[in-house]
């Protein structure tokens, strides 16, 4: 059949009434139906029809869940026109066609069918379409759940992450140069990118939350979910956001929704994300007022990695009523708990970095002309506890104070000097007190301690000087004593190695004597054996034996 066109709404109504004509209204959009030929089609038609044969079918049929595009595709297939399935309307499309029982239990030809048939084999193989579908169907989010597409997309969108985490968008590096960081995607490969990559943070809440808790669970790689909570986060808050004059208290409202379900979906390892992005946050949980839950979390994640954030970071504006404190002090306070709590590492530098970390801070809010002394005071109070066990002078909390005096000129002398008490002058450094006993800015009692304590310092360095002094003229005598050994054992090596010489020469000249005296023994012996002499040493006495005769032959 040729397709009918459908210029405008006006044509969707017949023209002629007829027995089996039907007048269908979808929103505001009238159509103009053949009740047979829906009957036909649909389970749901044929059964309305049985129960209510003389009522007024277009009343009966004024619930359809479907807006009038989804409509017209049914009454197109209802009435024998092609329809042109796609990402975009296809799974309104088949809660549509299940509503009214198109199904294969009713006809053979039936709309349902072809619909799933084209959700399987043209949208779950593809990211980009899954995403798609998925962005169209938000009017049908609770037909599409109880039917299982949802689980479909879902579990085609956790196989697809598996092979290639990008899928969910590039990660974001924490930079070691800056620390800065920040959502830049790569540009090089951005160019050279076959296709465009449909990004999951377009999706609604209701569809993003559930498909980021089922991507934790299957252990995709943790930076590319944090990377693409961020840039939900960006989206549907950081770009849309604006003062509270500004914005109205339903869209607050639902940009609270949202940081606070992204606060529980966002991961708690270290590094998943850079330090300032956590900051940035923080900042917009403060100012949209979440719980005290979703402002604690982000605290905690900040803690974790403190050593890499910068000034900048932590200058976070209070957000109470009264504006006698600038800064938000406790939440500073408690993201250096956290940072304590938290630290596993062996390496100290972590803490170095912190505590200077904290100084400079600390100096940056100094130059504010409205910062009141007690939120000073606060703030350096946190910045010598940082430093405490880092082995660090007080120098940078002394510059922090002199700052503080300058740009505060009008305090008094009582007020200079509760400013002072926070400071530690035995660990300020010799260039750090030759400068305090030179400033005017400081109290003179302050400048007392000072000299005081410079005094204590030269004392000391003296004594250290005389004591090492004394060390070295102890070590020098005994290095000498040493010496004096060693040579004492040197002599007494060579005159045993001659007395050796000496014994070795004896030992082999009388070897050679011996062996002399052995020769001419064998020759004598062997001269007595011949002459029939005994061996004896006692014999040698006579020279020769008389011979004995035995009796059998003597001589009578």
């Amino acid at each position: 059949m040729t397709e009918r066109p459908y210029a405008d709404a006006s044509s969707r109504v017949s023209k002629s009434a007829s027995s089996t004509g039907l007048e269908v209204h979808v929103g505001s959009m009238p159509f103009a139906l053949d009740k047979e030929l829906l009957a036909s089609k649909s389970a749901k038609v044929v059964a309305l029809l049985k129960e209510n044969s003389n009522a007024d079918l277009s009343c009966l049929l004024h619930d359809i869940p479907a807006d009038s595009d989804t409509f017209e595709l049914v009454a197109r297939f209802c009435h024998g026109y092609a329809i042109h399935m796609s990402s975009e309307n296809i799974v309104p499309l088949i809660c549509l066609s299940f509503h009214l029982g198109m199904d294969e239990n009713h006809c053979n030809d039936n709309l349902l069918s072809k619909a799933v048939t084209f959700f399987e084999q043209r949208v779950l193989p593809s990211w980009n379409e899954i995403i798609k579908a998925l962005r169209s169907s938000e009017k049908s989010l609770q037909q599409m759940m109880q039917l299982g597409l949802f689980d479909a997309c879902l579990q085609a969108m956790i196989a697809k992450a598996s092979d290639n985490p990008q899928h969910l968008g590039e990660r974001i590096t924490v930079s070691r140069n800056d620390g800065d960081g920040g959502d830049k995607p790569n540009a090089k490969r951005r160019l050279f990118a076959l296709d465009w990559q449909e990004d999951l943070t377009t999706l609604s809440l209701q569809l993003y939350e559930p498909i980021i808790y089922t991507m934790k669970q299957h252990e995709i790689p943790l930076e590319y979910i944090s990377a693409s909570i961020y840039r939900y986060a960006k989206k549907w808050i950081f770009c849309c956001s604006g003062g509270r004059e500004t914005v109205s208290i339903y869209k607050r409202r639902y940009q609270r929704n949202v940081i606070e379900t992204l606060e529980k979906l966002l991961p708690h390892g270290r590094e998943l994300l850079p330090c300032s992005l956590f900051f940035e946050m923080l900042r917009f949980a403060i100012e949209l007022e979440a719980s005290s839950g979703c402002r604690n979390g982000f605290e905690i994640r900040i803690g974790k990695q403190l050593d890499q954030a910068k000034v900048k970071d932590l200058l976070i504006p209070s957000q109470g009523y009264t504006k006698d404190v600038q800064y938000d002090i406790e939440c500073i306070r408690r993201i250096l708990k956290a940072f304590y709590g938290n630290y596993d590492s062996s390496d100290a530098s972590g803490f170095i970095k912190v505590a200077e970390l904290m100084e400079e801070f600390l100096a940056a809010v100094a130059c504010d002309a409205s910062l009141v002394i007690d939120t000073f005071i606060s703030l350096a109070e946190m910045s010598m506890a940082a430093a405490l066990g880092t082995k660090r002078n007080s120098d940078g909390t002394y510059r922090a104070i002199d700052i503080y005096l300058e740009k505060h000129a009008y305090l008094t002398e009582k007020e200079k000097e509760q400013v002072c008490k926070v400071l530690d002058f035995r660990k300020m450094s010799a260039e750090a007190c030759e400068h305090a006993t030179k400033n005017e800015r400081l109290p003179v009692r302050v400048v007392v301690q000072v000299l005081f304590m410079a005094q204590l310092q030269l004392r000391e360095t003296l004594v250290r000087a005389a004591y090492d002094d004394d060390k070295t003229g102890k070590e020098d005598e005994e290095e000498e004593e040493v010496r004096l050994e060693m040579e004492k054992m040197s002599i007494k090596v060579k005159e045993l190695e001659k007395d050796c010489h000496e014994m070795k020469k004896e030992i082999t000249n009388g070897s050679n004597r011996q062996r002399l005296n052995k020769g001419k023994l064998s020759l004598w012996s062997e001269m007595k054996r011949k002459f029939g002499c005994s061996t004896n040493m006692d014999d040698l006495h006579c020279p020769t034996k008389k011979k004995k005769v035995h009796p059998k032959w003597s001589i009578i």
